[in-house]
């Protein structure tokens, strides 16, 4: 679902800041060679990751879901010089294409990738996390969040995708539909949880900002 016209779409990309070459060859060959290349964060939401990194500064990013990496690279824009940031997905088939392209970042020494069920790998991580982008199983959202909490600090910002889900949380809920059920009581949890401060933001599919107080 668009939520805004392509043509007032397009006004917004036009009038932010410019997606970086590396990324738009990573844009290029993902939708040549990758399956669901829809999936891809693309320019205007990657910019508005670069920039809330860039704000927040991290020393340790904790990225749930790589894909092809884009996200992760926009992610990387803010790291401190000396940080990490740590991206988990569970197709293997997209290591070398990840790897390529953060080698040819300038960030390829700082970024750890690892391959995996998240919910395994996450307990075995020993940083506390400055900042977090969530956008892997859509069923799993609430488990990452709790798995997630005991690894942050006050002022650590968490960033949920798809939180929208093409608009079907605002539609009459199918009874067979678990994900959009578990995406509604995300969203809800999010929205009332005592630890943090939360507001859905309207970008692409919906992007939830939350920082932990």
């Amino acid at each position: 679902m668009h939520f805004l016209s392509t043509l007032l779409e397009d006004y917004i990309a036009d009038n932010s800041q410019s997606e970086p070459e590396l990324l738009a060859a990573l844009t290029r060959e993902t939708y040549l060679k990758i399956i669901q290349p829809r999936m891809l964060t693309g320019h205007l939401q990657g910019r508005v990751l670069s920039l809330l990194s860039k704000i927040t500064n991290p020393e340790y990013i904790l990225e749930i879901g790589t894909y092809t990496g884009y996200s992760a690279l926009c992610l990387a824009e803010g790291l401190q010089n000396k940080g990490k940031l740590h991206t988990i997905d569970v197709n293997a088939e997209l290591y070398d294409i990840q790897r390529k392209y953060f080698d040819k970042s300038g960030f390829g020494e700082q970024v750890v990738q690892h391959t995996g069920n998240a919910l395994e790998i996450i307990p075995q991580l020993t940083e506390t996390f400055d900042l977090v982008f969530i956008d892997a199983e859509k069923k799993d959202y609430l488990n990452y969040l709790n798995l997630i909490l005991p690894k942050t600090k006050s002022g650590t910002v968490i960033l949920s995708d798809n939180v929208l889900w093409s608009g079907k949380v605002i539609e009459e809920l199918d009874p067979k539909d678990k994900t959009t059920k578990i995406l509604l009581e995300y969203n809800k949890t999010l929205a009332s949880h005592p630890l943090l401060d939360t507001v859905l933001l309207p970008i692409r599919d919906g992007l939830t900002l939350s920082r932990v107080k």
